[in-house]
């Protein structure tokens, strides 16, 4: 699967009173140094703490909370029950244009921070028939306003439908997805919210919409046969709550505020003006309800889930008792190959923006022969036809031979289309160990869902330049011209068009260089880089106080120069005192381009390299914080970092801070070892 970043300072996941910004600094520096979270740690986790996740029962799957992360990239994730009857939690990371559906959540919901978290960059996500109906409390949460339901990440792009789902007796928001002003767009239809304590529906304006969606509160104690939603007065909490300057399309929704005193409220310049539906207990900011009924009607939209075997089965049942089955439409737009007639095979591949599935339009039938791979699909025709399906548009298509392709149902010429790239290079990740990668071509490069590969939104590329890392899942690419450099550090197996390579037949092991010239004066600096780095020449340093460990440096320079070759991207320079001149293979750079520059003086390492079970820990410092690589820890994706106060687990690695003065609050549940080091830069 993809990942993503981990969770920066102000990229909150919980429902504060303040909307979420984007930031930089820290923020970016924990995305250039993603690899650092060694997703093979979180995939890993994933394995380790699913217990139970696939065990059928009849039409879906059921998965026990563990306290697990799972990640959803670009595939369709249906038909599961997820059971937290037993008090842990659980977090689905939905990094990828993905499909969920037949979704049912079981259970008094007791663990931290929100379920789904949405960090997709780019493409649509759609969630349908999703139910999370069952309540939540505060038992498992660090701060104030406990579990939410699903969050849309302030990094994330991706247009977000939510059609049919119902949130219910959250303390946090429901739906917290204002981060939308920065960028892509939500969509609810037929959506029905209860109880949820901060708010319902947190929209942006601008480009976000509800259609026929219902939310109330009210101070009914809800209870379940599996407790209480409890210790905590959800009946205060908004419908709908909307951010940002702009207008929010709300087409009828039916919403009452409750035991608060807005049912719509606006904030930071928003505006909402409701067509049609209706709505009870007043509204708060720019809010237009001269189209909307004052008597609205708060029954569950029919087709909405009401319970998670319900969901999980791909069945919903309205209150009014009417039951429906989810949508299984094939995508939208045809592409037909037509080789009725041709005596000659007609050979044939097309790539696709979203999804791809055979189809028997047009007569066609499904042919055996033919392969799709995730939006990426081949096959041959003679004196028949082939026929897909597909959501988005051809992005590629190549055709070798004299059948004709029709889309959506008219003739097109193929050559008005970009041709696919004839080369294909696969990294094929093993679970032992995180490997990173970097190539080189000199043609055109496009990531590929080749042979089951994810297009990974940490991947970077730059030209004719790309890298990565890859664990137990395949990151691939197609590429013209020809392969120039390659450096792999780590186990995965490379494959160029299907052939198994040796890294070591292509280029230097470590292509970069970096130096370091001083100015005269005593100038001490660190270097961080994604692969490995080397002190250029024979023999160990002269200088006694260059430290190197994995990816980092440590050293000083006065009147000399420094040079280093690596591989990878370099991620952090950081000049601890002193000036000196900073050349990236023959080019000056400027180090305030590179990660994180406040140099801040302590460290906290929480070791769970010798517990049996992964270790949660939660604590506040006085001054700030930032994730660290101290004693070669790892940047986790699943560390949480909200201004002075840091929530995380660790397994069998180490999670390392820095951080300055002191620690307010400091809670392990566990047996990690903890350790803090005091002035460690002066040591």
């Amino acid at each position: 699967m993809a990942r993503e970043p981990s969770v920066s300072n102000g990229d909150r996941c919980v429902g504060g009173e303040e909307q979420p910004t984007n930031h930089d600094g820290n923020s970016e520096l924990l995305h250039r140094r993603s690899y650092m979270k060694l997703a093979g740690a979180t995939t890993a986790a994933t394995a380790l703490w699913s217990t139970g996740a696939g065990a059928s029962d009849g039409d879906y799957d059921v998965i026990e909370a563990s306290g697990q992360v799972i990640n959803i990239g670009n595939e369709t994730f249906e038909n599961k029950l997820v059971d937290v009857t037993n008090g842990n939690g659980i977090t689905f990371v939905v990094n990828g244009a993905a499909t969920i559906r037949n979704i049912g959540i079981k259970g008094l919901y007791q663990g931290d921070g929100f379920i789904f978290s949405i960090t997709a960059s780019s493409g649509t996500v759609e969630f349908e028939n999703v139910y999370i109906g069952d309540g939540a409390n505060k038992s498992g949460a660090g701060f104030v306003h406990g579990p939410g339901a699903i969050f849309y990440h302030t990094k994330a792009g991706a247009d977000v439908v939510f059609r049919e789902c119902n949130v219910q007796g959250y303390p946090n928001n429901g739906w917290y997805c204002s981060n939308s002003a920065s960028g892509g767009s939500i969509t609810w239809e037929r959506c029905f919210g209860k109880n949820n304590g901060v708010t319902t529906f947190r929209a942006a304006s601008g480009n976000d919409t509800l259609r026929e969606c219902v939310a109330y509160n009210d101070d009914t104690d809800y209870s379940t046969d599996y407790g209480s939603w409890g210790n905590y007065s959800e009946s205060s909490g908004r419908p709908l709550w909307v951010w940002q300057p702009g207008g929010c399309t709300v087409e009828d929704c039916h919403f009452d505020a409750g035991g608060y005193a807005a049912a719509v409220l606006t904030h930071q310049g928003a505006s909402v003006a409701l067509s049609g539906g209706a709505i009870a207990g007043g509204t708060q900011g720019n809010v237009d309800t001269s189209n909307a009924g004052s008597n609205p009607d708060l029954s569950i939209p029919d087709g909405v889930p009401t319970a998670a075997e319900a969901a999980a089965s791909g069945n919903s049942t309205s209150e009014s008792g009417s039951a429906t089955t989810s949508s299984t439409d094939q995508p939208s737009n045809t592409i037909v190959f037509d080789g009725n007639g041709t005596a000659d095979v007609t050979d044939y591949e097309f790539v696709v923006s979203d999804e791809v599935e055979a189809s028997t339009d047009d007569g066609a039938t499904i042919d055996a022969a033919a392969t799709v791979d995730g939006t990426h699909a081949r096959g041959t025709v003679v004196d028949h036809l082939d026929a897909w399906r597909f959501e988005g548009e051809i992005e590629r298509l190549s055709l070798d031979g004299d059948a004709t392709v029709r889309v959506n149902g008219t003739e097109v010429d193929p050559d008005e289309f970009d041709d696919l790239l004839e080369h294909v290079i696969l990294f094929d990740g093993d679970d032992s160990d995180v490997t990173r990668y970097e190539f080189e071509i000199d043609g055109e490069l496009e990531p590929s869902n080749y042979e089951g590969a994810t297009i990974d939104d940490d991947v970077e590329i730059d030209g004719t330049l790309a890298h990565g890392v890859v664990a137990d899942w395949k990151d691939a690419f197609r590429f013209s011209g020809d392969l120039e450099e390659l450096t792999v550090d780590g186990p995965a197996t490379v494959l160029v068009d299907g052939e198994e390579i040796d890294p070591a037949d292509y280029g230097e092991e470590l292509p970069h260089v970096l130096e370091i010239e001083g100015d005269g004066s005593p100038t001490s600096f660190e270097i961080t880089v994604e692969g490995t780095i080397e002190l250029d020449g024979d023999g160990a340093p002269e200088d006694e106080a260059t430290m190197i460990s994995g990816s980092t440096v440590q050293s000083s320079v006065t009147d000399g120069t420094q040079t280093f070759r690596f591989s990878g991207a370099l991620t952090d320079v950081t000049l601890i005192d002193g000036e000196a001149e900073i050349s990236l293979d023959g080019e000056e750079i400027d180090p305030a381009d590179y990660g994180e520059h406040e140099v801040l003086p302590h460290a906290l390492v929480i070791d769970g390299t010798e517990a049996e079970e992964p270790s949660a820990y939660s604590f506040e410092a006085s001054g700030p914080v930032v994730e660290s690589t101290c004693r070669d820890a790892r940047i986790e994706e699943d560390d949480v970092i909200e201004g002075k106060t840091v929530r995380g687990v660790a397994g069998n690695w180490l999670d390392a801070y820095w951080f300055d003065g002191e620690l307010a609050e400091f809670t392990i549940r566990g047996d990690a070892a903890v350790d803090v080091q005091y002035n460690v830069r002066d040591q």
